[in-house]
């Protein structure tokens, strides 16, 4: 009546793989990382003390959880010793959470870039990608930290600056009340730091030193004794917190307090609907055919200024820059195109009023300048009234990045009487515009890249390229929050998830392959 069913039976097959289908992913995992060179772990194994458990084995073991969608050192230990596909991978052995967690985060984090690089040449072998396109978008992903331990750059230094001022008031009252005694015996002089603009603290460490100083030979001076407490106490201490947080702020406008490589950024998942800032990263990331090819993490909450540092680590990563690199108009600044004509690298990459002047009313607004003639002979605009606009003079704009922006000053003769002067401008008195050539000449260029054939197919494919990926990493696979904290190991997991997502998209285009095969 029944099967025959019995828990003391020694079964047959005792091989794991019995149970694995031919086709299972974690076969294509195992597949991959067999073919890499073992000396690439040597650097993360110096030696000594007792025998590890083989790096190959705990790379598997991650690169499968993360396609698995366990991302915790915790939960993958568990599945090590509970799950079938786990259990093959790591040879029955039984990495414990802490070993797991150490490897992906410190053992592997001179050793990932090089896994993936090899990897990536597995799948460039194989004809899956040809590094010709490369598809460059960025999102961004909240960081393991307290959403409202936040600091914000305007407030350190407005509370710097007023502390400051107390510390002026502080010793010039000193200054005040001991105008009439001898020099000598105040020491160093009081009114250079009285008079001085900014103070920091190693200044007023040595000034407080010698107001110590002074209190040796006059202990029963109560103002000096409660000035030097307070300076101990109180100002000091605050100064030194306002110049560590300037120090870990950066270029930025704010950090959190737990993990202070986090910036504060506006995050499409506003579950509150409040446009709440959170703390997080921003997240670069290249792809071709859907696959991976390069990644790199940002400080900065805006694309524009994430594009020649992160073509920088795709030069590191391939060995050199892509021939042509798509992007859309978060990356279309004049300084982004200048380094891609310099590094001779096709831009297919909008402006931001790309779309826009291809409308009725961009081409009717007489105001624009890209609506009016220019003569390179003579550097004149004129404007649809028949205006003549000329050269006045140049200025520059130097950017953070140390960029240098050149502006041409340009101005018609008279407007007076113009029927068109209300709809060209509001400002009183003749029509005056500032202009980079430059830039124009760039948009032009990017216009007619876009509006050919190759490029309007790569700008279309653009839009299911790296959002796809996106859409696969936050929303299919559930990665949405960091685990670990600090640059340095946020991008490690940011690597894991590269290497998971480019084995499964290997796996789903195999199966199509085969699908293809068999009709």
């Amino acid at each position: 009546m029944y099967i025959q069913y019995t828990m003391d039976q020694l079964c047959l097959p005792m091989d794991l793989e019995e149970d694995i289908p031919e086709n299972h992913l974690v076969r294509v995992v195992n597949a991959a990382v067999n073919r890499l060179d073992d000396t690439i772990f040597d650097t993360a194994y110096p030696g000594g003390g007792r025998d590890s458990y083989h790096p190959k084995m705990l790379t598997k073991v991650i690169i499968y959880a993360y396609t698995q969608r366990i991302y915790s050192s915790r939960q993958i230990a568990k599945a090590v010793r509970e799950n079938i596909p786990f259990m093959w991978l790591a040879g029955r052995q039984r990495p414990d959470f802490r070993t797991l967690n150490r490897f992906r985060s410190q053992r592997m984090k001179d050793v990932l870039e090089m896994v993936f690089t090899a990897v990536l040449q597995f799948l460039a072998d194989e004809k899956y990608i040809s590094f010709e396109h490369y598809f460059v978008d960025g999102t961004k992903i909240e960081a393991n930290a307290n959403r409202y331990t936040f600091v914000w750059g305007k407030a350190v230094s407005k509370h710097k600056a007023k502390l400051q001022e107390k510390v002026h008031a502080l010793f010039a009252d000193i200054e005040a009340a001991e105008k009439q005694e001898e020099q000598e015996h105040r020491g160093q002089d009081l009114s250079e730091l009285g008079e001085s603009a900014e103070i920091d603290s190693e200044k007023l460490e040595q000034m407080t030193q010698s107001l110590e100083s002074q209190l040796l030979k006059k202990p029963k001076n109560k103002p000096l004794k409660k000035a030097v407490r307070r300076l101990r106490k109180d100002l000091f201490p605050r100064l030194l917190k306002y110049e560590q947080y300037q120090n870990l702020l950066g270029d930025r406008n704010s950090f959190s307090k737990t993990d202070p490589d986090a910036t504060f950024m506006r995050m499409k998942e506003d579950h509150m609907r409040n446009g709440q800032l959170k703390p997080g990263y921003n997240v670069q990331i290249g792809t071709e055919n859907q696959f991976i090819l390069a990644y790199s993490l940002h400080q900065r909450p805006t694309d524009t200024r994430c594009l020649q540092p992160h073509l920088e680590k795709v030069r590191q990563i391939l060995g050199r820059l892509p021939r042509a690199v798509i992007a859309d108009a978060g990356y279309g600044s004049e300084e982004n195109y200048a380094y891609l004509e310099n590094e001779h690298v096709k831009a297919v990459v909008k402006y931001g009023s790309y779309h826009k002047e291809k409308s009725k009313a961009w081409k009717e607004n007489i105001g624009k300048i890209e609506n009016w003639t220019y003569d390179e002979a003579v550097d004149t605009w004129t404007c649809p009234a028949g205006q003549t606009l000329h050269f006045r003079k140049e200025s520059k704009e130097t950017l953070e990045s140390g960029y240098e922006i050149r502006k041409r000053h340009y101005r018609s003769q008279s407007c007076v009487g113009c029927p068109l002067k209300e709809r060209c401008t509001k400002a009183e008195g003749n029509r005056e515009v500032v202009v980079s050539l430059e830039r124009l000449r760039y948009q032009k260029q990017a216009r007619a890249i876009l509006q050919s054939e190759e490029g309007f197919t790569l700008a279309v494919r653009r839009m299911t390229e790296p959002e796809s990926v996106f859409g696969q990493l936050k929303n299919n696979r559930g990665f949405r929050r960091f685990l670990l904290r600090g640059m340095e190991k946020v991008t490690l997991e940011v690597g894991w998830l590269s290497l998971a997502h480019n084995l499964l998209k290997q796996a789903a285009n195999d199966q199509k392959r085969r699908a293809a095969i068999l009709q």
